[in-house]
């Protein structure tokens, strides 16, 4: 037998396994990951009614089965997310910073479901859109009727509410888009200006201020003395008109408030008071005479109307799509 001759190079120091062979090099394992998407669909829906027993009829579980699985999670993450108070839960610290990541993961499911359902065929493209109310009712279902034609499969439900709840659904992932009349505060959602939109004093045609403007415009003195008819707080409109106004006027008499634009059209119309609406929203009632646009003192009123998602929401092909073409199809102002 040869003689055994000395190691090589660089290897003098490495020991072989006893009986020889060559070493086995084992890669570490990451961890597996055992949370679900029902236990987070769960907490979502607790986070969101208060409840396990409210939760249970939202998901169509037992109250026993919402409060185990809930158990379940919060004993795999190794603390508590909701406070009980009273009968209600409430979120705690944890549960609040984990709420939005468990949305995110919910929302990107649902995302895949509805583009690769129907055992792996692509489904037809589903929007989920909630528009503040002028925008909804004024705006927006010329753009949806204009894109249809283009996208005739396209699916698209509008949700028609004031800014607050509209900015609200689009942090809560409970919508894919939103169209607001304000800016928003709600955190992690993106907001991008969309168009611009002027406001107008508009009143019935038989109005001492519509027959006063057919001699000279209308003071400032005579917009103050007047009763104005506003929407309710919250939504885009008033926190705009209020905002335009007040430095001018100082103070709006106001004796009721109204929560739709229709009904503002109306009350103006039998001559219950002035109004500032969006010149989308009155065109109609202009163009039928039941409403006059007033000439003022005031300057122009201009605001921006805006487009919102959440910054982590996932952008299909769809989505962007409809950005792109609402960007584009912007409508002209009809008075």
């Amino acid at each position: 037998d040869p003689l055994p001759g000395p190691p090589p190079r660089g290897r003098e120091n490495r020991a072989l396994p006893q009986g020889g062979g060559r070493i086995a090099m084992q890669r570490k394992k990451s961890p597996a990951l055992h949370l679900t998407l029902r236990q987070l669909q769960i907490f979502a829906a607790v986070a969101r009614a208060g409840s396990t027993t409210a939760a249970a009829k939202e998901i169509a579980l037992s109250q026993s089965a919402t409060s185990a699985a809930l158990n379940e999670l919060e004993a795999l993450l190794g603390g508590k997310l909701f406070n009980r108070v009273g009968r209600r839960l409430v979120l705690n610290e944890h549960g609040r910073s984990m709420l939005p990541q468990a949305r995110g993961l919910l929302e990107s499911a649902r995302a895949i479901e509805s583009q690769f359902g129907s055992a792996g065929r692509s489904s037809a493209p589903q929007l989920r859109i909630a528009a503040s109310t002028t925008i909804g009712n004024s705006v927006l279902p010329k753009m949806i009727a204009a894109y249809r034609r283009k996208e005739d499969a396209a699916q698209i439900s509008v949700q028609i509410a004031n800014t607050r709840q509209v900015a609200k659904a689009v942090a809560n992932f409970e919508v894919d888009l939103g169209f607001i009349e304000g800016p928003t505060t709600e955190p992690q959602v993106k907001v991008l200006p969309w168009m611009a939109d002027e406001l107008v004093i508009a009143c019935s045609p038989r109005h001492a201020l519509a027959r006063r403007a057919k001699r000279r415009k209308v003071s400032l003195q005579d917009l103050r003395e007047a009763t104005w008819l506003l929407r309710e707080p919250g939504s885009g409109t008033r926190e705009v008109v209020e905002r335009v106004l007040q430095p001018q006027l100082h103070r709006l008499r106001t004796e009721t408030d109204l929560g739709s634009a229709e009904a503002i059209m109306e009350a103006a119309a039998e001559g219950l008071g002035i109004t500032c609406l969006s010149s989308y929203t009155v065109a109609d009632m202009v163009r039928l005479k039941r409403l006059e646009v007033l000439d003022t003192a005031l300057p122009a009123l201009r605001r921006t109307f805006y487009l919102i998602h959440h910054e982590h929401r996932h952008m299909s092909p769809t989505l962007e799509r409809f950005i792109a073409h609402c960007r584009a199809a912007t409508p002209r102002r009809k008075i």
